[in-house]
């Protein structure tokens, strides 16, 4: 019979063993690094200086100090010594600093949402990959546009080359001024994503259009109506689809 248990490698009692609670102790111990697992961080490649009785880490790769050797472990710090817990594939570990849940593949951690091919909310996401890296981004980028002035403000977002743009939404953040009105679109198509906007705050508007293809980055135009801006912000969001092409 084994020494320790197959999957947690925790050690067994043995036949006529003195101390025998030294052995449940130590496997007590082990489960309680290992049941609901959550390290603190996993980009650290030495020990923390002051570490506290129970902290556990992921070491990053490139290990040293006492972490040698130890890269892709979890290290946990009780009774005063860092104790090794080497995963097996499927361990998951949330890692408090990121707010994310891990996964051991076998040779590395990765994002669980990763792993099991779901979308992970980002700016831009990932929806669809063929054998050779061609995929479909569903993107989002917004920028807030504060104090705005003259006849027309351009936006330092643009909507990206290739893309395929589903609308323009808009938020007045802070009440527009000088302006009764406001249009949002791009330069030549003013209204392209609505005309007329509400200047008070909180008005907004989901500028959805047909999908449609630009082939140059464009900036979006917010257009003065009724006089030019004196003040005021608003956000603007671009909605859009890009294709990537073949890697290989």
């Amino acid at each position: 019979m084994p020494d320790t248990s197959t999957h947690l490698l925790l050690p067994y009692l043995l036949a006529s063993q003195a101390q025998k609670h030294v052995t449940v102790n130590e496997a007590l111990r082990l489960l309680d690094g290992l049941v609901q697992l959550a390290v603190l961080d996993r980009d650290l490649t030495a020990p923390p200086v002051a570490p506290t009785d129970g902290d556990r880490y992921i070491v990053a790769p490139g290990a040293t100090g006492g972490w040698v050797g130890w890269d892709g472990s979890v290290a946990y710090w009780v009774d005063g010594a860092w104790t090794r817990l080497v995963p097996r594939p499927g361990w998951r570990a949330w890692v408090e600093d990121e707010a994310t849940l891990v996964v051991w593949s076998g040779a590395a951690w990765g994002r669980l949402d990763v792993a099991l091919g779901l979308i992970a909310l980002a700016g831009t996401t990932r929806v669809a990959e063929g054998p050779a890296a061609s995929a479909i981004d569903m993107g989002v980028a917004e920028e807030l546009l504060p104090g705005l002035a003259g006849a027309s403000v351009d936006s330092t977002i643009t909507i990206p080359d290739r893309a395929i743009v589903l609308g323009v939404s808009t938020r007045t953040v802070t009440a527009v001024t000088g302006a009764t009105s406001y249009d949002c679109g791009i330069a030549g198509e003013p209204s392209k994503f609505g005309g007329s906007l509400g200047i008070a705050a909180g008005s907004t508007n989901s500028g959805i259009i047909g999908p449609q293809a630009f082939y140059a980055p464009t900036p979006i135009r917010l257009t003065a109506g009724g006089g030019s801006f004196t003040g005021g912000a608003v956000r603007v969001a671009i909605h859009y689809l890009l294709p990537r092409v073949p890697q290989s």
